[in-house]
């Protein structure tokens, strides 16, 4: 069996060192549609090394974007890329993300893994630190079409209602045609996004956008407008992935805003063109 549970689980984390600098930040930034218009002062932030703020979505992407590679390769997960899609990611922050680091641990293990039937779901899980404690967690959902089956727990299904009311905001953002060729330079190098025959063995009829883009854009819209584009008022973010976004397709982004308490924005995430077609999910943005 490609993925043995008990042994993916009973492994020993993995500890990597990480280090990133401001064209690592720089090139992310960009990959998730940054710089448009190019001189706008609220672009600039994400596009001029002078006065830099980093998304908190770069720790997705940090130091290469090692943390999947990792749970990918974890004793007892041995599987096709073709059947692996990133079922859904949430990051915790404890602290803004530095624009420039060095000597960083990542530690990752397999929390998790579920049984769905018709496919398994791995949970893998980190832990970043440097010399000043924690940064952040990660958990990665990763879906493996094909791989269920084997009598493990299903795990929890239950599902975030979008709210029954007029969004707070709504905002549109536009995914260039080479938006999943500059984006993979950050690290994820999954041919899926990018040679349409690999693509096309996947089931889809050309090369998708990854779904950590969809991701950082989303995270972005909210930071530029519910947030006053202050990357540091991030706290979490979490969202699924529920459906896939073609390059040349336009964003839907709507918001609600929750009060009283601790701040946190609900979003829910369409493409235009097909109607309206849900690709992000349950997704949620929590902030001071």
């Amino acid at each position: 069996m490609p993925i043995d549970a008990a042994k993916a689980m009973a492994a020993e984390p993995r500890t990597v060192s990480l280090s990133w600098d401001h064209k690592d930040v720089l090139l992310y930034h960009l990959g998730i549609g940054a710089g448009i218009p190019a001189t706008d002062p609220a672009e600039l932030r994400y596009t001029l090394e002078s006065g830099l703020h980093v998304l908190p979505s770069f720790a997705t992407v940090a130091g290469g974007g090692m943390a999947l590679a990792a749970g990918l390769s974890t004793p007892g997960v041995d599987v096709d890329l073709a059947r692996v899609l990133h079922g859904g990611h949430t990051i915790t922050l404890h602290r803004p993300l530095p624009v420039r680091a060095d000597g960083v641990t990542q530690t990752s293990r397999v929390a998790a893994v579920y049984d769905k039937g018709k496919a398994a779901v791995v949970v893998l899980r980190t832990d970043v630190d440097d010399v000043d404690g924690p940064l952040w967690r990660g958990e990665a959902r990763i879906y493996v079409r094909g791989e269920g089956g084997f009598g493990g727990e299903r795990g929890e299904s239950a599902r975030l209602d979008v709210p029954d009311r007029t969004p707070d905001l709504t905002v549109e953002r536009a995914v260039r045609e080479d938006q999943a060729l500059l984006y993979r330079l950050s690290g994820d190098w999954n041919p899926l996004h990018a040679d349409p025959e690999f693509a096309a063995r996947a089931g889809f009829h050309r090369p998708i956008l990854h779904g950590l883009c969809t991701y950082g854009m989303t995270l972005k819209a909210v930071v530029d407008t519910v947030l006053e584009g202050r990357v540091e008022r991030v706290r979490s973010y979490g969202t699924r992935f529920a459906g896939v976004v073609y390059p040349g397709e336009t964003l839907r982004v709507r918001m609600w805003r929750e009060t009283p308490g601790p701040g946190r924005v609900q979003v829910s995430v369409t493409v235009v063109e097909r109607d309206d077609a849900e690709v992000l999910a349950d997704t949620v943005v929590e902030h001071v």
